[in-house]
């Protein structure tokens, strides 16, 4: 799966490099001298995350792509330019229709996955009336305008949206580390504040302390120097140093065998270094700052070896880079413990923004609790007017039961018969004085008044 693993680099080179990888002549190593288990030929290599949002999306399209025959074929005589510029693109309209129907389907799912987090994203701000076709306008890997179909202008915009992103991945990372450092003071310097003098200096001497104790620590070698690889050489491959070679050293550290050094493969290379340096057991190593020296040393290597800057490392180009002055004589490497993060001026202006966000939020908190102060008014008032008009009530059946009126019943009905009408079972009395009703249709005479005349 050479197109995963190319993804934390240039999505365009994700196709050239598949093919290339298959023609790949691989260079016979004794690979029984060296320690542990190396790559088995043909086992699955986990792939990193590209960070990308759409990096699943990113890599089902790849995995379907490859499965067909044209495609692959095309792709080893297109160059860079033709994939950056969308011819290859225009190839899809001949890949087979059983791809094409895996495509369109994955299409779908991202467009309602996309849909799904807008909602989602809506409805936690109680927004109403979405537009999802308008929203969809800010993906810029897909063509929102056909949501269910996956045509060549998909495949343009995927390549083009990874490919900007990714180039972009690094400096938002150096850029975050910043911050980070910058926090980490602000903090530390707002801790200081809430403390009397004499804590005050205790803890700025075990700071002073902390930081001295970090920057003891064993010589760095320059990264990609002879000195280094061969440190790894010997270390970590269990090779003898004497027999150092270049081209073996290549491919024993090309894990996956596709005939090139990748942006992981090299920031490996690292690690022994990288312990010199931090540790996780001491708690004056910071491990966020190992992997930015780790970022570090790997785009400082690109920038010396990769003459063509695909971010890939050729054997060509590690080889020519091995024949340098600086492989053999390099310049000392300074590291991040020896290099001011930030200014003082950008410290503040740091801690502006912070201010002022935590104003914003300070004032949301405020009116949030008038918010709440007015709803508790509003409750009390209800609670006020239910209680006015329950005792109401109660005085008005109090009343008519002062007036000789029954009382109403729960739903309000009188609890009166008016005159004529019995309940049901009350059925009127025999007239000669008897228990038993009268017969149907009988009519009860009224009882004779004893005072009547008689003719």
């Amino acid at each position: 799966m050479k197109w995963l693993s190319l993804l934390p680099q240039q999505c365009i080179l994700l196709m050239t490099c598949l093919l290339m990888a298959l023609e790949a002549v691989p260079i016979d190593i004794d690979k029984t001298k060296v320690k542990g288990e190396g790559h088995v030929e043909g086992e699955k290599v986990e792939n990193p995350d590209t960070g990308l949002y759409y990096d699943e999306y990113l890599r089902q399209v790849i995995d379907v792509l490859e499965t067909d025959k044209h495609f692959r074929e095309k792709l080893q005589t297109a160059d860079i330019e033709e994939i950056k510029s969308g011819k290859l693109s225009r190839e899809l309209d001949l890949v087979s229709h059983h791809v094409r129907t895996r495509l369109d389907e994955l299409k779908r799912q991202e467009v309602a996955r996309l849909r799904m987090l807008i909602k989602a994203k809506m409805d936690s701000v109680q927004d109403t009336g979405i537009d999802h076709q308008a929203l969809l306008k800010q993906f810029e890997h897909l063509n929102h305008q056909n949501p269910d179909t996956f045509e060549p202008k998909d495949l343009d915009m995927l390549i083009k949206a990874a490919t900007s992103d990714l180039e972009n991945y690094d400096k938002t990372r150096h850029e975050e580390f910043k911050k980070y450092e910058m926090m980490k003071e602000h903090e530390r310097r707002e801790y200081l504040k809430t403390l009397d003098e004499e804590k005050r200096q205790r803890e700025e001497s075990k700071f002073e302390e902390m930081k001295k104790k970090h920057g003891d620590h064993p010589k760095v070698h320059h990264p990609g120097s002879k000195d280094q690889l061969k440190e790894v050489w010997e270390e970590a491959d269990g090779l003898d140093p004497n027999e150092f070679d270049p081209k073996t050293f290549f491919k024993l550290h090309d894990v996956n065998n596709d005939g090139f050094l990748d942006e992981q493969e090299l920031e490996a290379l690292f690690t022994k270094e990288l312990e010199k340096v931090y540790d996780p057991k001491n708690e004056e190593d910071d491990m966020v700052e190992m992997e930015e020296e780790r970022l570090r040393m790997r785009e400082h290597v690109m920038n010396e070896v990769d003459v063509n800057k695909d971010r890939l490392v050729t054997l060509e180009e590690f080889l020519r880079a091995t024949e340098k002055k600086e492989f053999l004589e390099p310049d000392s490497w300074e590291t991040l413990d020896q290099q001011q993060l930030f200014t003082e001026d950008e410290l503040k202006e740091f801690e502006s923004h912070i201010s002022q966000q935590e104003d914003e939020l300070r004032k949301k908190a405020e009116d949030l609790q008038k918010q709440k102060e007015e709803l508790q008014r509003q409750h009390d008032q209800l609670q006020a007017q239910k209680q006015e008009l329950q005792q109401v009530v109660k005085q008005m059946e109090q009343k008519k039961l002062q007036q000789g009126n029954p009382p109403a019943g729960p739903a309000g009905e009188l609890k009166f018969q008016p005159p004529g009408e019995h309940k049901v079972g009350d059925a009127p009395k025999h007239p000669a004085g008897g228990d038993q009703p009268l017969p149907p249709g009988h009519v009860q005479e009224p009882a004779s008044r004893t005072d009547q005349v008689h003719p």
